[in-house]
């Protein structure tokens, strides 16, 4: 691979720098646990190999000249691997509550616009092992394409030492990506946009966003979608809207089985993300409950990315996703009334052309004077009130540097200065849920994580018995 030594940015890879603000940093922050001390020698070795193949990891961003003129991405000469990689041990006893408390630390802390816009703590202390926290610029790719070029750093076994070249060329018969994440990664897009017209349309856009105008145009239902977010009420205030602060919480659950997601989902005829949802949605109901707020009949906005990246092995970074809003109906109480409501919105979304008119706006933040960027992400921002994303990694154990991952955990940015963040994160046969909150509105996250393991207990319980009044009544029919 030649490299470049100056790369044009995208309009919409320029629409994260233009959404930076201290008080919302655009970073895509992931944690990787282990029950081991990483090797971090050959850590190193690891992200040189493969990581560093990558132009744009070793590459800064030089503003344009004039300022509405798009940066480009430059080769840093002064690239250091190690101003990039930071050794960091956790205050006593270190455990997951001090793990916890240097994410949201991290998560409050700005990259070096000066270096390129990645960084990795290896963190040595954790719970007798050790974990892996790194921060990426989401100017440098979309979510999906990070976490897939993290998830090449990684092997099948904890010996395999694969060449450059091998890294290079996408080559690796180890790699877990294309076996495991690849069709996975797309279960957003397939959740909520299942035509394939949709996807195909929007990836044209990727070529050239001024379509966007002519499909607002002649088509019914791409009006009635560009109209349907322009005119879109502001979001009601609730406790998790408000002011920003630069000081930022994170906290994320115990794993939870796979198996017991698709056994509520496949009792109720839904999807594993419709159960997962629904959990959110009930463990939001009961914070704001607990904190004596009024939810009767009350619904919240969830902006939610679509995957519009084209099958295969990822072959540039760059942002090629979209977004929709959903609706989540915290206003019901009940468990299962609640799940079918949203499985019934969900259901809506799908065929929108909503995701290809988003597309054509996040581009346009990119290009369009500053000021006027600032007012259409403060309006988009007031229509929603969280970003939440359901991402599938690999199915089975996978190792770093020789070591095995036992647990990995991501949060994207909550842009359009919202203050909610929820991640889904699969792994190896388990599901992660992680919250990230501006510290000023919600100060103490771990208070949803546990609602969130009461309301998908509930729904467990819920499906047993509805299991075993089927048994019961087949076994009466059974006896006549």
């Amino acid at each position: 691979m030649a490299t470049r030594r100056t790369e044009a940015f995208s309009s919409a890879d320029a629409a994260w720098l233009r959404m930076e603000d201290p008080t919302n940093l655009m970073m895509i922050t992931g944690v990787l646990m282990f029950d081991e001390p990483l090797d971090v020698a050959r850590l190193h070795r690891v992200i040189e190999e493969r990581l560093l193949v990558f132009d744009r990891f070793r590459m800064r961003v030089k503003p344009g000249r004039p300022a509405n003129v798009l940066p480009e991405w430059e080769i840093d000469p002064y690239f250091n691997l190690h101003a990039h990689i930071h050794r960091i041990a956790l205050p006593a006893p270190g455990g997951k509550r001090e793990l916890q408390a240097l994410v949201s630390d991290l998560m409050s802390t700005p990259l070096d616009f000066s270096k390129p816009l990645w960084h990795f703590h290896i963190v040595e202390n954790y719970n007798g092992g050790s974990a892996a926290l790194c921060r990426l610029h989401h100017a440098i790719a979309d979510g999906i394409a990070l976490v897939q070029v993290l998830l090449s750093l990684t092997d099948e076994q904890r010996d395999t030492l694969p060449t450059a070249d091998d890294a290079r060329h996408g080559a690796r018969d180890s790699n877990p990506i294309e076996a495991f994440l690849l069709p996975a990664v797309r279960s957003l897009s397939n959740a909520l946009a299942s035509a394939e017209t949709l996807v195909n349309e929007s990836r044209e856009l990727l070529e050239d966003p001024t379509r966007l105008i002519d499909a607002a145009r002649t088509g019914v239902s791409g009006a009635q979608a560009l109209n349907k977010l322009l005119f879109m009420p502001p979001d009601p205030p609730t406790l998790f809207k408000g002011a920003l602060g630069v000081q930022k919480r994170a906290a994320w659950s115990e794993p939870i089985p796979l198996s017991d997601v698709r056994r509520v989902g496949s009792m109720f005829r839904c999807t594993i993300n419709d159960v997962l949802l629904n959990a959110v949605a009930g463990a939001l109901r009961r914070y704001m409950v607990s904190r004596g707020a009024i939810v009767d009949g009350l619904n919240i906005r969830a902006v939610v990315p679509v995957n519009l990246r084209p099958p295969g092995p990822i072959t540039e970074l760059g942002n090629r996703f979209s977004l929709v809003f959903l609706d989540l109906p915290v206003g019901i109480e009940d468990p299962f009334d609640r799940l079918l409501e949203l499985k019934r919105r969900m259901e809506g979304i799908k065929g929108s052309p909503e995701a290809a008119i988003a597309f054509g706006i996040l581009n346009t933040i990119g290009v369009i004077p500053q000021q006027m960027a600032e007012l259409v992400v403060d309006i988009f921002g007031s229509k929603a009130t969280a970003v939440m994303t359901n991402v599938p990694g690999p199915r089975q154990r996978i190792y770093l540097a020789g070591s095995p991952i036992r647990q990995i955990m991501f949060w994207v940015p909550q842009a359009g200065h919202l203050g909610l963040g929820v991640s889904i994160f699969s792994y190896a046969g388990d599901v992660l849920v992680g919250i990230a909150v501006d510290a000023g509105l919600v100060p103490d996250p771990d208070t949803i994580v546990a609602a969130f393991h009461t309301e998908f207990c509930d729904l467990l319980r819920l499906a047993q018995i509805v299991t075993g009044s089927e048994t019961l009544e087949y076994a009466r029919t059974a006896g006549e």
